[in-house]
């Protein structure tokens, strides 16, 4: 099953941290890690910034268009104004198509704030309690979880054209 997951940690570099612990775990073979973001939104700025975990294989794809439609919906497009409005729309629809609700994205805007920061991660294959024992006392806050319990194809065609 492909989940989805946003963690939201109580300082600017928190995400960045936890990424570290991420991908030793996925070396390890405790997570498969399709793809991930990281948002830092440091105090006084206007919006987050936005790092996205790079691959060059095909499914990153699919999964960089969700991190990418999410980041947008949640803390762009909303500062461009009304005449964002059928954009915001088509996006949110999008991200219903892959399972992520307005509610839940609701809750992701309303906890990721300035001088917080998030990671947002698509995997597979988990080794939850091991994973689980990883994070333990870094300070992570789980806000969202398993909102993509969709197939690959779907997601991908949720965000095609």
């Amino acid at each position: 099953m492909t989940t989805f997951t946003a963690w939201k940690f109580e300082t600017v570099e928190g995400a960045e941290t936890a990424t570290g612990i991420l991908r030793e775990a996925a070396d390890e073979g405790l997570i498969k890690i399709e793809d991930y973001a990281v948002i830092e939104w440091t105090p006084g700025e206007d919006r987050p910034k936005v790092k996205y975990e790079h691959r060059d294989d095909w499914r990153a794809t699919g999964w960089g268009a969700l991190l990418g439609g999410l980041a947008g919906v949640l803390f762009f497009l909303p500062l461009i104004g009304a005449a964002a409005g059928a954009a915001i729309g088509l996006l949110v629809k999008k991200m219903d198509d892959a399972g992520i609700s307005k509610e839940q994205l609701d809750r992701i805007g309303k906890e990721v704030v300035p001088g917080t920061s998030a990671l947002f991660v698509v995997n597979t294959e988990t080794d939850r309690d091991r994973l689980a024992e990883r994070f333990h006392g870094v300070g992570a806050t789980l806000i969202a979880s398993n909102l993509v319990s969709v197939d690959e194809d779907t997601v991908r065609k949720a965000f095609e054209g």
